[in-house]
């Protein structure tokens, strides 16, 4: 029997990144599975978390959590209140950091730990929140989620965690957002890209520095010099918060073409992802890697790297690359100059992509939930 569960969802942003797809996935199929769930959440999200999990109770917080250090302080203060009230046995916070005041078991998920490893790699008062955050729940969550063996073996090497209290439970795909897409669908994209009938390589993600977008970029450039008719680089996703990624785009030149249409609507990802000439995510390293699974299942050539979790999530069905700029240009040349190529990746990728569901990821977490209230 699982105990009753409130999960923390009140994080979920406006940009519904990977993160928020993680627990929108995850809400939906724990409902599915017949657990007892409670959501704390933003008002703004409670209609959408109450049609993902119509048996769930749905518990809007205040206003005020808009903002973000509001959030934190309602974090400690708000979510055991909530927590006693429903009757909660476990409180899952599926955000690095958890309530301490709570009496309650709490399973934590942390989703990586590039905060230590490549500190360089985020901004400064970030990373020092997760690392804290992080730290803090290793030694107080009863079990802790991690979303590959990848991460959970950082997780004992860099914080010495004990590995007997981690769950892995891999993240799933949403076959109804990402699926093979429709000639239409991929039309529709194309359309708005203003792409002109040109073939494109895809990009999926946070403009940030652990995306390694800037080697990309000069990748691309490499890889489609003197090709009469190069394809687009298509660069979607959040705000650009890494000024080498604007420099890397400004010294291209002139005939190599680079588009930020920044975040797409959800409808719109399958026919983005699969209507790709190649899906380039060139990562140095990810706790998962939720966009290569995305793509994979939209039916797309994937090109990513052997770093940490990405060869757990792609197996044989992607292409990969070392992160560094003359390697990427080396594979997506490569790629792009081999349909054959392409075209097994393309019948590999969805076939691969059916083994990740959050069906079997709410399996896993709700083992972990049990092994939590256990004495």
């Amino acid at each position: 029997m699982t105990p009753r569960v409130l999960v923390d969802a009140v994080a979920v942003s406006a940009d519904r990144g990977a993160l928020i797809r993680y627990v929108d996935g995850l809400v939906a199929a724990l409902d599915r599975a017949g657990a007892d769930l409670a959501v704390a959440c933003q008002r703004s999200d409670a209609e959408r978390y109450g049609k993902l999990a119509p048996a769930a109770r749905i518990l809007p917080g205040p206003p005020a959590i808009t903002n973000r250090g509001a959030r934190l302080v309602w974090e400690q203060t708000g979510i055991p209140v909530i927590a006693r009230q429903v009757g909660a046995q476990v409180i899952h916070a599926p955000h690095y950091s958890m309530p301490l005041g709570s009496g309650l078991p709490t399973v934590v998920t942390v989703h990586d730990l590039s905060w230590f490893t490549e500190p360089d790699q985020h901004t400064d008062e970030k990373a020092a929140f997760v690392r804290s955050a992080t730290r803090t729940s290793v030694r107080h969550a009863a079990r802790i989620v991690v979303p590959s063996k990848a991460t959970r073996d950082e997780l004992v090497r860099v914080l010495s965690a004990d590995p007997t209290m981690i769950d892995v439970a891999y993240h799933g795909v949403d076959p109804e957002l990402f699926h093979r897409p429709s000639p239409r669908e991929t039309a529709r994209v194309a359309d708005r890209l203003y792409l002109r009938g040109r073939p494109y390589i895809a990009f999926l993600g946070a403009l940030e520095p652990r995306k390694n977008v800037p080697n990309l970029v000069r990748g691309f450039a490499r890889a489609v010099a003197g090709m009469p008719e190069p394809p687009v680089l298509v660069l979607a996703g959040g705000p650009c918060s890494d000024d080498e990624v604007a420099a890397a785009v400004a010294g291209l030149p002139p005939d190599i073409r680079v588009v930020r249409p920044g975040y797409l609507p959800f409808a719109e990802l399958s026919g983005f992802l699969g209507g790709a000439l190649v899906v380039a995510l060139t990562s140095r390293g990810e706790g998962f890697g939720l966009p290569v699974l995305e793509a994979m299942a939209c039916g797309a050539p994937v090109l990513t790297t052997h770093r940490s979790s990405l060869p757990e999530v792609g197996g044989d069905a992607v292409a990969y690359t070392e992160p560094d700029t003359a390697s990427i240009a080396m594979a997506l040349r490569t790629l792009i100059g081999s349909p054959a190529r392409r075209e097994a990746l393309m019948i590999a990728g969805p076939a691969r992509a059916k083994e990740f569901t959050w069906d079997i990821s709410a399996e896993a977490h709700m083992v972990s939930y049990r092994r939590a209230v256990e004495p």
